[in-house]
């Protein structure tokens, strides 16, 4: 739990890339949209990343991933302000699970078309896992520690959560986190496509007994997280508390999430009556079903944000977060996506994020309001 043997951690701003709604007030205005419906992916619609560079040349050396992360750290400090820190205790942790895989795919194509010569020089820096994170600290000046998490679907919890402990522990002052995906070229679909891991009916439903898979997203979302009464010095807003972040090794054993998600329950207080769940599960049969039975148990209301922008890999836990943050400064939770998920019709005081069930690793974020 962080700020019980350290300091306390603020979210004072964050910003959202998002395929229903770009900015975070689009992006929740977004959530009262009709959901996913049709297709095996959604991506964003009319995507210009010329306003986030200098000019269109730096976008086009730019992999959609790392321009989607730096449209998202400019509205993060836009509505954050900067925090009044050395930029050497100011640090940036960021997530992904592949990186520039477009760049990869539409390199290879141009080498096996036109040759080895007109392979780009760029396709390294667009490639690497670290392009997104290193972009944003670059851009900013940010001089603390730049490091990049790239563990599978679990990368931007684990970016989320170190980046806090890190506040919390005196490690650093403040630090830009979250993660950025955009995986659904052809080679991307076609992988999930084979492994049975996509809707065949294209829907994205998580938590309903139709459900069949998920549709492949995209997107990134970028929070400022500040040391409390240093952000309270400021004049900073503190839209909310990270409480807790929490990961464990996933397993595909039966009831392994379930033992996980109960063993991370068990080490947050919070109360029931001014809690929801703002879940990162994906309709994949089996761990969805396990954390259905789970949130069931548990009684409290719960929302599946994939309903609302498909399973973009890195970017669904960090746009879960800034759901609940969002939710919290308002004190509601956004209207009900799917049939499983009732309304609360009590204020929204603290918030429970998962990404339970997903490869490679399980979490669960503590969030309360300030």
């Amino acid at each position: 739990r962080l700020g019980s043997q350290g300091r306390r951690v603020a979210i004072t701003g964050f910003g959202v890339v998002a395929p229903c709604g770009l900015g975070k007030d689009a992006f929740w205005k977004g959530l009262n949209g009709p959901g996913l419906t049709s297709g095996r992916t959604i991506e964003i619609a009319d995507w210009d990343p010329t306003p986030y560079f200098d000019n269109p040349k730096e976008a086009r050396r730019a992999d959609r991933v790392e321009q989607f992360a730096l449209a998202a750290a400019a509205e993060c400090f836009e509505h954050a302000g900067r925090p009044a820190v050395d930029d050497s205790r100011f640090g940036t942790i960021f997530g992904t699970g592949v990186g520039g895989l477009r760049s990869i795919e539409e390199q290879i194509e141009v080498m096996l078309t036109k040759g080895e010569r007109r392979v780009s020089p760029f396709l390294v820096p667009m490639m690497m896992p670290n392009a997104s994170g290193a972009a944003i600290s670059m851009r900013y000046g940010l001089r603390g520690p730049n490091e990049t998490i790239t563990t599978a679907c679990a990368a931007s919890t684990h970016a989320i959560g170190y980046a806090a402990r890190m506040i919390a522990w005196g490690m650093i002052d403040a630090c830009v986190s979250g993660g950025s995906e955009s995986a659904g070229c052809r080679i991307g679909v076609n992988s999930f496509g084979n492994m049975t891991a996509l809707s065949t009916e294209g829907r994205s439903v998580p938590f309903s007994p139709e459900r069949d898979g998920f549709v492949l997203g995209e997107g990134a979302a970028a929070f400022m997280l500040e040391e409390w009464s240093l952000a309270e010095a400021r004049g900073a807003t503190q839209l909310a508390r990270i409480a807790s972040v929490q990961s464990d090794r996933c397993r595909r054993d039966p009831g392994q999430a379930t033992a996980n998600a109960r063993k991370q329950l068990a080490g947050v207080s919070y109360d029931p009556s001014a809690t929801a769940v703002i879940s990162g599960a994906t309709g994949i049969a089996a761990p969805t079903t396990e954390e259905k039975q789970l949130l069931d148990d548990l009684g409290l209301p719960f929302r599946a944000s994939c309903s609302a922008f498909g399973q973009s890999l890195e970017a669904v836990f960090p746009a879960s977060v800034a759901l609940a943050a969002i939710g919290l400064s308002k004190g509601r939770l956004f209207a009900p996506l799917e049939a499983a998920e009732k309304p609360m019709d009590r204020a929204l005081k603290e918030a429970l994020v998962t990404g339970w069930g997903h490869w490679r690793g399980e979490a669960l974020a503590h969030l309360t309001s300030a």
